[in-house]
């Protein structure tokens, strides 16, 4: 399981995310994408070297993140069988309600019957 999937199940729930840069991030998950990027709020983010800065939203991009601490009350157990119970739906597999059936008949170009 890829950790964006995870965190996908962990809608508010309270995460520190550590940036490339060295920036703390503290806020509750409002929605993660499949690139990893990152919705938060209710956030206190960190500058390196700097005073702490109360937000009220923060979105923060997939690619810059170094690592997610999630919170000792976490239980994974759940957020794990929350994440194996929804199962993945295969396009490929269903069929749309209303198919158009193809015209079986070959047109041939340049060809015409009289």
């Amino acid at each position: 399981m890829k950790l964006c999937s995870f965190l996908m199940n962990m809608i508010n729930e309270r995460v520190q995310v550590e940036l490339k840069d060295g920036t703390v991030i503290i806020g509750d998950i409002i929605s993660v994408a499949p690139s990893m990027n990152m919705n938060l709020k209710n956030v206190r983010m960190t500058l390196k070297d700097r005073n702490p800065k109360e937000l009220e939203f923060v979105n923060i991009r997939g690619n810059q993140v170094r690592l997610v601490i999630l919170p000792d009350e976490l239980d994974v157990d759940r957020v794990l069988a929350k994440s194996i119970s929804q199962p993945k739906v295969n396009p490929s597999t269903e069929r749309p309600s209303a198919v158009k059936e193809r015209n079986t008949t070959k047109s041939r170009r340049g060809q015409h019957s009289f």
